[in-house]
């Protein structure tokens, strides 16, 4: 893993101090107890991010010829061999399709609602533990500003004790009880664009159901050869 530095100048009244190089692990240490629960938080939205990832894009991966080959099984009346099809393809469009099939000779309302039941189901699938991302999003910029808040309490109860504080004292220790501030806005930024990111993927995905849905009760409706 790569070290990543920041430079920090500290300027005092009298001049300028040695330039001293500090890395960002060491930097957000000082941030206080609240950064435990913070970098908690961070690693449950990677958790989160990457496992619904893995999920919705797998989700996503639909052969393009999958509806085309469904429409020439059900045309010849080989609904047999359009049901393997079904079956043997591990995909929400090919379980919706599935239930479809089934419920052939039935009204097409009836058809329809099944396969709006599984349609919701899928979604529900996909949409699992995305929440979590969103509860993330909201929580941790709250803790960073609560450590914050706390660390300037009790900043400003130190400061009592000390005549005269110099500039250079009080800025650097803004600078370390804002950290929580900084570190909390990141991870609820990086959280929200997740989630934003993966609704997107979940409404694509639930577009191509939509439109398999459609095009399977046209095909419904065209008459056998």
């Amino acid at each position: 893993m790569f070290d990543i530095f920041l430079q920090v100048d500290s300027l005092s009244i009298a001049g300028n101090s040695p330039a001293k190089v500090e890395s960002v692990f060491g930097m957000l240490t000082k941030g206080g107890p609240l950064m435990i629960p913070l970098g908690l938080l961070f690693a449950l939205a990677v958790f989160v991010f990457i496992e619904r990832l893995m999920v919705i894009k797998k989700a996503g991966q639909v052969d393009e010829n999958f509806m085309s080959i469904i429409k020439d099984h059900i045309s010849n009346g080989n609904v047999a061999a359009a049901r393997s099809l079904t079956k043997n393809t591990n995909h929400p469009v090919a379980r919706m399709i599935d239930k479809g099939i089934q419920r052939i000779g039935k009204p097409i309302d009836a058809i329809e609602k099944s396969m709006d039941n599984v349609g919701k189901l899928e979604m529900y699938k996909m949409e699992k533990n995305l929440s979590i991302l969103s509860v993330i999003a909201r929580i941790a910029p709250l803790f960073g500003f609560v450590g914050t808040i706390v660390g300037l309490v009790i900043l400003l109860k130190e400061f009592a004790t000390i005549s005269n504080p110099s500039i250079s004292q009080i800025a650097d220790a803004m600078y370390i009880k804002l950290i929580t501030s900084a570190s909390g806005l990141i991870i609820g930024m990086l959280a929200f664009l997740g989630h934003s990111y993966l609704d997107t993927q979940i409404n694509r995905t639930a577009n191509r159901m939509e439109a398999a849905s459609s095009e399977f009760i046209d095909i419904l409706q065209e008459p056998t050869r």
